[in-house]
């Protein structure tokens, strides 16, 4: 029940009842109706932060976009661990093996280029975790683009790797007579007296002695190319095209164990000791030859004689004796 409210009149000495205003009446029924409203909006606000009010199908969507973000946090991971494991393998690729093979090393900047040109990820645009699948796609492009990079380098290594492994292969790099097997080293590379005229000339290769019919062995892979003695002064004798612009020549043999066009591997016999052609005395004359030019072979005998076998050989190199051819 409304309580009647009354004030006292002085004119009248007495007590009159107090009549309220419309104006104010409508007024407190505005003001109740707006505070109902604003009660409301906050409630059904907190109700929809909730999944007080959610369907069984946003709750499940909700559950999916929850799935998604936390793979997207595992995918951002994992790629952390292969950016660490590619730059190793990078480092390497540009310190060690790039370097090793007198290869010139990729450029950073080619390396972490990115992607110009027009908006890539334009249909990734509008969603609520745009940033977050635009960030990770590019994570995931680059580093795909930088495996690509890094897998034709290691593509590149391989091809110059076996390129390494066939000139090591083909460089004329054993003495062409077993050390046992020598009576000794004649003449070296250099100017020495002709054994005929006993005028001083070039000696073009070394001569090694030793006993008519021993074995002779190539000193690196290659392909025969000659196997004859239609060479003034040779005799019989063999030459060897290693590639690479080498050439070894074997010469004054008694006989050949192989023939024009054959193919050859580093220790191979490819004939005997003799003295056919311009020879004073059973021994085998060797040259090496580089890009058509004669070198001194003692260079090249770092694959069959020690240290001390080296440094005698050295020696009797060096002598300007008599050569035997």
């Amino acid at each position: 029940m409304t309580k009647v409210k009354y004030y006292y009149d002085p004119d009248t000495l007495s007590y009159r009842k107090i009549e309220p205003k419309k104006s104010r009446k409508y007024r407190n029924i505005a003001l109740f109706m707006i505070a109902s409203a604003l009660f409301g909006l906050m409630g059904m606000l907190v109700l929809l932060n909730t999944n007080l009010l959610n369907t069984p199908k946003e709750l499940a969507l909700q559950r999916e976009v929850n799935n998604f973000e936390l793979r997207f946090e595992l995918l951002n991971r994992k790629m952390d661990q292969m950016e660490q494991v590619l730059a190793n393998i990078e480092d390497r690729d540009n310190n060690i093996y790039r370097l090793y093979f007198e290869a010139n090393p990729i450029p950073e900047e080619q390396r972490r280029a990115g992607f110009g040109g027009v908006n890539r990820y334009r249909e990734l645009e509008g969603f609520n975790n745009s940033d977050m699948i635009i960030a990770t796609t590019r994570r995931m492009e680059i580093i795909q683009k930088e495996m690509v990079i890094q897998s034709k380098s290691l593509d590149e290594i391989t091809k110059l790797a076996a390129e390494k492994e066939e000139l090591l292969a083909a460089i004329p790099a054993i003495q062409p007579i077993n050390n046992e097997d020598l009576t000794r080293m004649a003449s070296g590379y250099g100017w020495r007296s002709d054994p005929f005229t006993k005028a001083r000339k070039m000696h073009w290769g070394m001569d090694f002695t030793a006993p008519r019919g021993t074995p002779i062995y190539a000193s690196g892979d290659g392909t025969v190319s000659r196997a004859d003695n239609n060479a003034s002064g040779y005799g019989k004798h063999v030459r060897i095209e290693h590639g690479y612009g080498y050439m070894s020549l074997y010469g004054h043999l008694s006989k050949y164990n192989v023939k024009r066009g054959q193919k050859v591997k580093r220790g191979d016999l490819i004939g005997f000791v003799g003295s056919t052609g311009r020879s004073e005395a059973p021994h085998l004359h060797y040259e090496v030859w580089k890009d058509g030019d004669r070198i001194n072979p003692i260079n090249f005998y770092y694959g069959s004689l020690t240290a001390e076998e080296f440094e005698n050989m050295l020696i009797y190199a060096n002598q300007e004796n008599q050569s035997l051819d």
